[in-house]
Protein backbone atom coordinates (compact mmCIF):
# COMPACT_ATOMS: atom_id res chain seq x y z
CA UNK A 1 0.00 0.00 0.00
CA UNK A 2 1.96 3.55 -1.30
CA UNK A 3 1.07 6.27 1.58
CA UNK A 4 -0.65 9.30 0.66
CA UNK A 5 1.57 12.14 1.90
CA UNK A 6 -0.57 15.72 2.10
CA UNK A 7 1.68 18.51 1.69
CA UNK A 8 -0.49 21.40 0.94
CA UNK A 9 -3.10 23.04 3.17
CA UNK A 10 -6.99 22.36 1.58
CA UNK A 11 -10.37 22.74 2.02
CA UNK A 12 -12.41 19.40 2.90
CA UNK A 13 -15.82 19.30 2.87
CA UNK A 14 -16.79 17.48 5.79
CA UNK A 15 -20.08 15.34 6.14
CA UNK A 16 -21.17 12.62 8.81
CA UNK A 17 -21.65 9.02 8.59
CA UNK A 18 -23.46 7.79 11.84
CA UNK A 19 -21.12 8.91 14.52
CA UNK A 20 -17.94 9.28 11.90
CA UNK A 21 -16.82 12.91 10.65
CA UNK A 22 -15.08 12.15 7.54
CA UNK A 23 -13.62 14.76 4.70
CA UNK A 24 -13.67 14.81 1.27
CA UNK A 25 -11.37 17.79 -0.91
CA UNK A 26 -13.68 20.31 -2.29
CA UNK A 27 -12.18 20.34 -5.56
CA UNK A 28 -13.88 16.92 -6.50
CA UNK A 29 -17.08 17.89 -4.76
CA UNK A 30 -19.56 19.21 -7.75
CA UNK A 31 -22.23 20.58 -5.48
CA UNK A 32 -24.73 19.39 -2.50
CA UNK A 33 -28.27 18.56 -2.74
CA UNK A 34 -30.94 17.82 -0.15
CA UNK A 35 -32.48 14.89 -0.44
CA UNK A 36 -34.27 13.61 -3.76
CA UNK A 37 -36.23 10.98 -4.98
CA UNK A 38 -34.14 8.31 -6.01
CA UNK A 39 -35.01 5.50 -8.81
CA UNK A 40 -33.97 1.94 -7.57
CA UNK A 41 -32.09 -0.05 -10.18
CA UNK A 42 -32.57 -3.45 -10.00
CA UNK A 43 -30.05 -6.28 -9.79
CA UNK A 44 -27.27 -4.03 -8.22
CA UNK A 45 -24.87 -3.84 -5.19
CA UNK A 46 -26.96 -2.92 -2.20
CA UNK A 47 -24.70 0.25 -1.79
CA UNK A 48 -26.25 1.52 -5.22
CA UNK A 49 -29.29 2.78 -3.93
CA UNK A 50 -30.30 4.07 -7.51
CA UNK A 51 -30.31 7.09 -9.65
CA UNK A 52 -31.50 11.10 -9.65
CA UNK A 53 -32.18 13.63 -12.37
CA UNK A 54 -29.86 15.89 -12.29
CA UNK A 55 -30.55 18.81 -14.43
CA UNK A 56 -31.21 16.42 -17.30
CA UNK A 57 -28.78 14.04 -16.44
CA UNK A 58 -28.57 10.47 -14.63
CA UNK A 59 -26.27 10.81 -11.70
CA UNK A 60 -25.99 7.05 -10.02
CA UNK A 61 -26.45 7.44 -5.91
CA UNK A 62 -24.47 5.69 -3.63
CA UNK A 63 -24.97 4.69 -0.09
CA UNK A 64 -22.22 5.67 1.70
CA UNK A 65 -22.85 4.29 4.91
CA UNK A 66 -24.00 0.67 3.33
CA UNK A 67 -20.20 1.46 1.24
CA UNK A 68 -18.18 1.10 4.29
CA UNK A 69 -20.25 -1.48 5.91
CA UNK A 70 -22.59 0.46 8.52
CA UNK A 71 -25.93 0.69 8.45
CA UNK A 72 -28.63 1.79 5.70
CA UNK A 73 -28.31 5.67 5.52
CA UNK A 74 -32.48 6.51 6.71
CA UNK A 75 -33.54 9.60 5.63
CA UNK A 76 -33.83 12.82 7.83
CA UNK A 77 -34.47 16.49 7.31
CA UNK A 78 -30.08 16.35 6.84
CA UNK A 79 -29.65 14.04 4.96
CA UNK A 80 -28.14 14.76 1.91
CA UNK A 81 -26.46 14.10 -1.49
CA UNK A 82 -22.86 14.99 -1.86
CA UNK A 83 -22.17 14.92 -5.94
CA UNK A 84 -18.53 14.27 -6.51
CA UNK A 85 -16.56 13.43 -9.38
CA UNK A 86 -14.59 10.39 -9.56
CA UNK A 87 -11.65 9.47 -11.71
CA UNK A 88 -10.73 6.25 -12.18
CA UNK A 89 -8.79 5.15 -15.38
CA UNK A 90 -8.32 9.04 -16.49
CA UNK A 91 -12.34 8.94 -17.39
CA UNK A 92 -14.23 10.95 -15.06
CA UNK A 93 -17.60 9.35 -13.58
CA UNK A 94 -20.17 12.07 -11.57
CA UNK A 95 -22.09 10.42 -8.75
CA UNK A 96 -24.26 10.94 -5.98
CA UNK A 97 -22.80 10.12 -2.54
CA UNK A 98 -25.66 9.90 0.05
CA UNK A 99 -24.81 10.91 3.57
CA UNK A 100 -26.36 11.64 6.79
CA UNK A 101 -25.43 15.48 7.42
CA UNK A 102 -23.15 18.08 5.70
CA UNK A 103 -21.14 19.84 8.55
CA UNK A 104 -18.85 22.25 7.12
CA UNK A 105 -15.81 23.43 4.81
CA UNK A 106 -12.65 24.61 6.48
CA UNK A 107 -8.97 23.83 5.75
CA UNK A 108 -6.48 21.14 7.34
CA UNK A 109 -2.99 22.28 7.39
CA UNK A 110 -1.16 19.58 6.34
CA UNK A 111 0.93 19.29 9.83
CA UNK A 112 -2.65 18.14 11.47
CA UNK A 113 -3.04 15.35 8.94
CA UNK A 114 -1.94 11.90 9.98
CA UNK A 115 -1.30 9.05 7.67
CA UNK A 116 -4.10 6.62 7.37
CA UNK A 117 -3.80 3.59 10.53
CA UNK A 118 -2.26 0.38 8.97
CA UNK A 119 -4.86 -1.93 10.18
CA UNK A 120 -3.31 -5.16 9.46
CA UNK A 121 -2.85 -6.35 5.82
CA UNK A 122 -6.75 -7.98 5.52
CA UNK A 123 -8.29 -4.70 6.00
CA UNK A 124 -8.24 -2.23 2.66
CA UNK A 125 -7.54 1.28 3.96
CA UNK A 126 -6.00 2.55 0.41
CA UNK A 127 -9.12 5.47 0.04
CA UNK A 128 -8.21 6.74 3.09
CA UNK A 129 -5.31 9.61 2.70
CA UNK A 130 -4.78 10.58 6.49
CA UNK A 131 -6.60 11.42 9.15
CA UNK A 132 -7.31 15.06 10.31
CA UNK A 133 -7.43 16.59 13.50
CA UNK A 134 -9.64 19.41 13.86
CA UNK A 135 -9.90 19.83 18.03
CA UNK A 136 -10.24 16.33 19.53
CA UNK A 137 -12.17 15.34 16.30
CA UNK A 138 -10.62 12.75 13.93
CA UNK A 139 -11.63 13.40 10.87
CA UNK A 140 -11.28 10.58 8.30
CA UNK A 141 -9.94 11.99 4.77
CA UNK A 142 -11.28 10.01 1.70
CA UNK A 143 -9.28 9.71 -1.35
CA UNK A 144 -12.77 9.75 -3.28
CA UNK A 145 -11.14 8.16 -6.66
CA UNK A 146 -10.09 4.99 -4.22
CA UNK A 147 -13.54 4.84 -1.99
CA UNK A 148 -14.92 2.30 -5.06
CA UNK A 149 -12.80 -0.57 -7.15
CA UNK A 150 -12.59 -0.13 -10.82
CA UNK A 151 -15.43 -3.19 -10.64
CA UNK A 152 -17.73 -0.98 -8.52
CA UNK A 153 -17.28 2.12 -11.07
CA UNK A 154 -18.29 0.07 -13.66
CA UNK A 155 -21.50 -0.77 -12.04
CA UNK A 156 -21.95 2.79 -11.43
CA UNK A 157 -21.08 4.07 -14.78
CA UNK A 158 -23.21 1.39 -16.75
CA UNK A 159 -25.86 1.98 -14.60
CA UNK A 160 -26.23 6.28 -15.53
CA UNK A 161 -25.55 5.05 -19.16
CA UNK A 162 -28.42 2.49 -19.01
CA UNK A 163 -30.94 5.12 -17.90
CA UNK A 164 -29.90 8.06 -19.39
CA UNK A 165 -32.55 7.71 -22.27
CA UNK A 166 -35.05 7.08 -19.59
CA UNK A 167 -35.02 10.54 -17.73
CA UNK A 168 -37.42 13.48 -18.76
Amino acid sequence: MSEMIVNETKQYLTFKLSDEVFGVDVAQVREILDYVKITKVPQTPEFMRGVINLRGSVVPVVDMNLKFGMAKTERTVNTCIVVVEVILNEETTILGALVDSVQEVFEIEPQNIEPAPKIGTKLNTEFIKGMGKRDETFIIILDVDKVFSSEELEIVQNVGSLHSGDVA
